[in-house]
């Protein structure tokens, strides 16, 4: 799908004849549009956008929830369980669309989690003003077969069911097609590209991890020990530390708080064992979710009372993350975690003698009857693809973000890819925080790859900035804020 560039050129040259290539483009599609029914978001007079979506088999209503200068659906899409076997049995998968145009470039877009059934725009989204498709992934509820056969939980299944709803879907929106997600989603973009290269004509991978071998991780080691300030670095490890010192007493009040919630721990083992998980996962949540200006509402652990210290960890990591309860939901994470994504393990020094079992496992966060064996070589085979074979993709870090310790990297043989970081940014980094010569490139690249141009500015000259208008409701960010240690 995608049309070879030559060597990059200048931004204001390319710029340029992206704005020209844009009229072109316009052009025949307003000619297209003469010919055709006169239309609004996408629906003509003879066919509603509803009746040509629910018309792919497979695909049934689950409810259009109105949005202004939009159609939103929410779906369910039948999938093969297993896509090698597609005869042994599907489930329905989740998916919801947003629809402009059929007219306008596509981005697919997932979390890597639940897909949000509330109208949503990724940042791609609003940079071409274009339609939208979310995908949950494949194992969350209600997206999971039943009876539930974990062996099929894998990143090229996965990538099998992005192929399969594009494949359907394209028919429709025959434009381009850009894939993005941020975290494990920036990750699902990548490993989708890595299976099926030619299906989308651009990815755009927000903070994606790329932990190519599980055991080596003295990256997130040299992170933590530059991140931010010495002042803060210091001020959240007493914090932590103390956390340990004053086990007994706080962990009677998660005993209480954990009668009073209902929260129990026989997938981790036993509250002690929770308790630990979200103290240590302190210093690498505040720094994920934070900014360093936020160190100053960190308590000084010298004179900290226990209520202090208990409220800021449950502010930072969450007291519920590692109960029966709040695992719940993200099994099918721990699992690909402990199977294929790998997991970081990371010494903090200053907690020695007082930490009991150091960063568990993801085995310690799936039920036991779920059997589980790491595949080494599937991040590998990712990250060296990547590195010789990534054509038009982006992936944008944040400085202070820990899972950007490990990122993906470029080899001298890929084509019109980059990698960029933004400074102070954490895991909420995307293109907007980039600084200005970047922003503008990322921006012109991701407009050139969905096939349309730039907006003139007052002066007719094309500007590469986001198309969409903003709108507050449709452009939040429905950022992970979850506190376990996981993208």
């Amino acid at each position: 799908m995608r049309k070879t560039l030559g060597r990059l050129l200048p931004i204001g040259v390319l710029i340029a004849a992206m704005g020209t290539a844009g009229v072109t483009a316009q052009a025949a599609t307003a000619a297209e549009s003469v010919a055709a029914a006169p239309t609004i978001a996408g629906q003509t007079a003879a066919e509603d956008i509803k009746d040509r979506i629910l018309a792919v088999p497979g695909m049934s209503l689950i409810e259009e929830k109105p949005y202004p200068g939009y159609r939103f659906f929410v779906l369910n899409y039948e999938q093969p369980i297993d896509h090698r076997q597609p005869w042994k049995g599907t489930f329905k998968q989740r998916i919801t669309l947003l629809h402009k145009d059929v007219s306008r470039p596509t981005v697919f877009f997932t979390s890597g989690y639940n897909v949000n059934t509330n109208p949503r725009r990724s940042e791609p989204t609003t940079i071409i003003d274009g339609n939208q498709v979310s995908m949950e992934y494949r194992f969350f509820n209600p997206s999971r077969p039943d009876p539930a056969d974990w062996s099929k939980l894998d990143i090229w299944q996965a990538a099998s069911d992005q192929h399969r709803i594009f494949t359907a879907l394209k028919k429709i929106y025959s434009k381009n097609w850009i894939a993005t997600g941020g975290s494990k989603g920036g990750m699902t973009a990548t490993y989708y590209e890595r299976f099926y290269p030619k299906d989308m004509d651009g990815v755009v991978a927000y903070v994606a991890p790329n932990d190519v071998v599980n055991k080596e991780d003295s990256a997130y080691d040299r992170f933590f020990a530059k991140v931010g300030t010495k002042e803060c670095r210091d001020r959240l490890n007493a914090v932590q530390r103390e956390a340990l010192v004053r086990r007994e007493p706080l962990e009677a009040k998660y005993a209480a708080a954990a009668a009073e919630n209902g929260w129990t721990f026989n997938t981790v083992g036993n509250l002690d064992k929770a308790y630990e998980a979200v103290v240590l996962d302190y210093v690498w949540a505040f720094w994920q979710y934070s900014l360093l200006s936020d160190c100053a509402s960190i308590p000084d652990a010298k004179t900290a009372t226990d209520q202090q210290i208990w409220d800021t960890v449950d502010a930072i990591s969450g007291f519920s993350a590692y109960s029966d309860q709040g695992l719940e939901t993200y099994t099918p994470y721990y699992y690909q975690a402990g199977t294929q994504l790998g997991s970081p393990d990371i010494k903090q020094p200053h907690l020695a003698g007082l930490s009991r079992y150091g960063y568990q496992p993801p085995r310690d966060f799936v039920p036991r009857d779920i059997p589980m064996t790491f595949q080494p070589g599937a991040m590998a085979d990712i990250d060296t693809w990547v590195r010789n074979n990534a054509h038009q993709m982006l992936f944008v870090y944040g400085q202070n973000d820990p899972w950007g310790a490990e990122p993906f990297r470029l080899g001298y043989t890929t084509r019109d890819s980059y990698v960029m970081t933004a400074p102070g940014a954490n895991h909420g980094a995307n293109v907007s925080k980039l600084l200005d010569g970047e922003k503008t490139l990322a921006t012109a690249r991701i407009l050139q790859w969905a096939g349309v141009s730039p907006a003139p500015n007052l002066l007719g000259t094309p500007k590469a900035e986001p198309l969409a208008a903003p709108d507050a409701q449709l452009d939040q960010r429905d950022l992970e804020r979850e506190p376990q240690l996981r993208p």
